[in-house]
Parts: structure tokens; C-alpha cells; sequence
């Protein structure tokens, strides 16, 4: 995974949806209400928190995102504490006030982790006059926007919500819907949808097989105009349709599950701040399903940084899924990523004393596909090939230092004098050497050419040889 995904230094998201004030009032009980057959609360303690589509904000903020929510709040105190519950986390509050509605407000009585009840203080918005103001001060806020977040959850904020994607498509600012309801027709152009399995059934009948999903899925992707379709399937992970490629399917991240509260949340931010740097839906899924799984693990509704998301990903990337793997192992890894519609690039070569000619050669290799391979010559090979003096350092000396190159995901050997025999196991999709090559003259092009695959020839960085470098040190 590419750390610098995490650089969301001048980015700008816009959330748009329905707002409300989840209110969490604590206590202890022990005796009954001598009243009616109800536990007393005695409450020690109250507690707001953000919700629905300003949860989603909260959870851009906390990435470190700079962040614009708007949503429709009652000319209230729930509205004063809702917005300062926001700002103080750094999110830009532009509030559409109605004299006739609350703000939606969840008021939960806890007792010992335990939810005894919830009273909901909500009003549907239903006002043509609120949705006409609601659609101007999205038209204003989107210039600076890098996307929008539509996070629907039925309460009447989205209610216009076809006119706002028209307006996010005419200002050339991607649109990612977290939808609601049994009509996606109203999300129609929006550039990606991400229901549950739950929502995504609600619309088109239970799936009774995975080829099922997949055919009911690409049929209402197309049908609504959408680049990408993502379905959560719980424990099931989530399955990505990302325009003409292979559907894409990702395990679930958890491994213990204590509270799903805001996981849905969690995933539509994080998706979105990784798209806007990444601009690939593939990378971005992988982050949101990491965070999703992490968010999921905590008590209570829960929030990941920046920090924390790039430390689990580089464990997930230091797994014994990644890095230097035995060629049979690497085989396996590679069909996965490969019908997972990702694109594997191969290259090798000695590497006996990496420079920064090569790793810039690397950076240009991963950027042809998204898996970069490096097959790497044995002592044996390098020696044959090389001389007696050579290789300098050891074949698991240069394998440590290239698994340390981030362009890099995995790292393997060959014993022979040429690749091919590696090559043709592993069948990249994008074979590519350095140097002054033609095509036919590179091993192994013909096997990759064969498959469908590219050929490609990259320059090297000038001023940089191994060679020179141990002329230098008079090796």
C-alpha cells in the first residue's frame, strides 16, 4: 500500500446528508421504579456525540481532512450542541435552519454498557423551500470540493437528492452515496453507491449465489450510471464492481467484533478521503475495509486516524502475504490478485548493491500495474553470470533491502541464468526490463505477449551503476 495515500494536505471533502445529535445519558441502577416494573437510572453522566452524516464528517476530520457538512438542524439548542460538538474537531458547519423542525436528536439511557432505551426527537423534512436552500449552499461549498459524501439515512435531507448529483457532475466533483430506501433511481449519475447487502437486496431480490450478486449488481450499475457499485456484506466482506474491470472481493478486516455502531460511517470516509489521492476505488476499498474492521473492534462508536490506518497498513503489506515469498507461494498470491482484477508487473535482475537508480526504476515499474513483483538471481546464478567476486551481499541480504523498497509488494528468487522459467510460472500481466532493450530481445516477452500481457522497457536512472559504485570501492 502506498503510504503517501494518506496525504490529505489541501484535500476538501463535502458531506451532505442528514444530521443528528446522538445523546448518551449514563447511570446505575439498582432498584425498580416503585411506580410501574422499571429499572431506575440514576444518571451521573451525559454524553453527546455527532451522528448520521455529521458522524461521517467527524470521521474525515479525525483522518485529518479538511471537511464541509451541511445539513438541515432545528433553531435549537440540540443545533448550538451538535455544532460545537463538530467545530472543536475541526469540521466546517454550514447549517440550513428550520423554525418548524428539531434537530434530530437520539437520546439513549445506558447503564452498565447496556441500552435500556431511545427516545427519538425527529420530524421529517419535507419542505420544498429547505431543499431549495439546502441546494444552494451545496452549489456554493462544491468548487473547493476534491468530492461529496451523500449520507442518506431517509430522514427528508436527501429528499432533492437527483438535483445534487446533477450539481456535484456539472462542477466535475465526484459524488459517493451511502443510500437509504427502496428507490436508487434518485441516486442516478452518482460516481459511486454503497449499500449493504441488506439495502442493495431491498432493490434487487436475495442473492442466492455470489454469480448472482454479481450479475444483479453490474445490471443496476449500469442501469443508474454509476462508475462503481460497492456492496458491505458484513462478515462476508464487500464485493467492488469498478466500471468495465472484475468484480473485486475483499474479506472482512475483523477478527472480533464488540460494536458495529458507525462501521457503515467509517467506510464511506475512509473510501472516500483514500479516493481523492489515490483516484482508485481498488485501494481505496482495501483502506475503508481495514479501518472498518479496526472501528469495529472498540466499544462505542469509534474513529481512526491517519496514523493508525498507515500503521495497519503497512502490517497488513508486511504480512506473510507480502514480501519475499518462495516462487510456488508467490504463484498463489498472484492468481488472487490477478482474479481480483488487479494488474501484476514483473521485473528481476542481481540487485547486488541497491542504488537510487534503481529504485527509482521501481517506482516506475509499480506505476504500470498495481503489484510489482522483483525476481531476484541466486548467489549461484549471479556468480555465473558475474564472476567469482560477485555477488557482494547475499541473496537474503539483497532480498531484505528490496522487500524494504515501497514501490515493491513482493520479492522472489531464480536459480537459473535467465528468468524465463519464473516468467512463464508466474505469468505476469506487464513484463518490464531496463536498459537498451527491444522486445524481442527480452526473455520471457514472448510468454507474456502470448497471455495478453504488456512488454515494457524502462530507462535507468543516469549516473548510477552497480559496477561503478565497487570500482569507487576499489572492490
Amino acid at each position: 500500500m502506498n503510504s503517501s495515500y494518506l496525504n490529505f494536505k489541501d484535500k476538501h471533502i463535502l458531506v451532505v446528508g442528514d444530521v443528528m445529535l446522538d445523546r448518551y445519558w449514563h447511570g446505575g441502577t439498582s432498584r425498580i421504579s416503585p411506580e410501574a416494573p422499571v429499572q431506575v437510572v440514576k444518571v451521573s453522566n451525559i454524553e453527546d456525540r455527532p451522528g448520521g452524516a455529521a458522524n461521517v464528517a467527524l470521521g474525515l476530520a479525525k483522518l485529518g481532512v479538511a471537511v464541509t457538512l451541511v445539513g438541515v438542524v432545528g433553531q435549537d439548542e440540540n443545533a448550538q450542541v451538535l455544532q460545537k460538538c463538530l467545530e472543536q474537531e475541526g469540521v466546517r458547519c454550514r447549517f440550513v435552519q428550520s423554525e418548524k423542525l428539531p434537530t434530530i436528536t437520539k437520546l439513549r439511557v445506558m447503564s452498565r454498557h447496556q441500552q435500556l432505551i431511545r427516545l427519538d426527537f425527529e420530524e421529517r423534512i419535507d419542505s420544498l423551500s429547505q431543499n431549495e436552500a439546502l441546494a444552494e449552499v451545496v452549489k456554493q461549498a462544491l468548487p473547493e470540493a476534491d468530492a461529496v459524501i451523500f449520507s442518506d439515512y431517509a430522514k427528508g435531507c436527501l429528499a432533492d437528492v437527483s438535483n445534487l448529483i446533477q450539481l456535484a457532475n456539472k462542477a466535475n466533483v465526484p459524488s459517493l452515496v451511502d443510500p437509504k430506501g427502496n428507490d436508487f433511481s434518485i441516486y442516478q449519475g452518482a460516481t459511486l453507491v454503497k449499500p449493504n447487502l441488506l439495502e442493495f437486496e431491498t432493490i434487487v431480490g436475495a442473492c442466492d449465489t455470489t454469480k448472482e450478486l454479481e450479475i444483479k449488481a453490474k445490471e443496476l450499475k449500469a442501469k443508474f450510471g454509476w462508475d462503481a457499485l460497492l456492496v458491505t456484506r458484513g462478515e462476508d466482506g464487500l464485493v467492488l464492481l469498478d466500471r468495465d474491470k472484475a468484480p473485486f472481493y475483499l474479506a472482512t478486516a475483523a477478527r472480533e467484533v464488540f460494536d458495529v455502531t458507525g462501521a457503515g460511517d467509517t467506510v464511506i470516509a475512509v473510501l472516500t478521503a483514500i479516493f481523492v489521492t489515490s483516484k482508485r476505488f481498488v485501494d481505496a476499498v482495501e483502506y475503508a475495509n481495514q479501518a472498518a474492521g479496526y472501528v469495529v473492534g472498540k466499544l462505542g462508536t469509534a474513529f481512526i486516524t491517519a496514523d493508525q490506518l498507515e500503521t495497519i497498513m503497512f502490517q497488513r503489506t508486511h504480512s506473510k502475504n507480502f514480501g519475499v515469498l518462495a516462487p510456488e507461494a508467490l504463484l498463489q498470491q498472484i492468481k488472487l490478485a490477478q482474479v481480483n482484477g488487479e494488474k501484476v508487473v514483473f521485473t528481476n535482475g542481481c540487485f547486488d548493491i541497491l542504488h537510487p537508480g534503481h529504485v527509482a526504476y521501481m517506482k516506475q515499474a509499480k506505476a504500470l500495474g498495481d503489484r510489482l513483483v522483483v525476481a531476484v538471481n541466486t548467489d549461484a546464478s549471479v556468480k555465473r553470470l558475474k564472476g567469482e567476486k560477485r555477488p557482494i551481499n547475499s541473496l537474503e541480504h539483497r532480498m531484505a533491502v528490496l522487500e524494504a523498497v515501497g514501490a515493491i509488494d513482493w520479492v522472489t528468487w531464480f536459480d537459473e541464468n535467465t528468468p524465463k522459467n519464473i516468467i512463464e510460472l508466474l505469468s505476469p500481466d506487464v513484463l518490464v526490463k531496463g536498459g537498451d532493450y527491444s522486445i524481442d530481445t527480452i526473455v520471457g516477452a514472448e510468454h507474456v505477449l502470448s497471455n495478453g500481457g504488456e512488454v515494457k522497457v524502462l530507462t535507468f536512472l543516469d549516473g548510477y551503476s552497480t559496477t561503478s559504485i565497487i570500482d569507487k570501492a576499489n572492490l
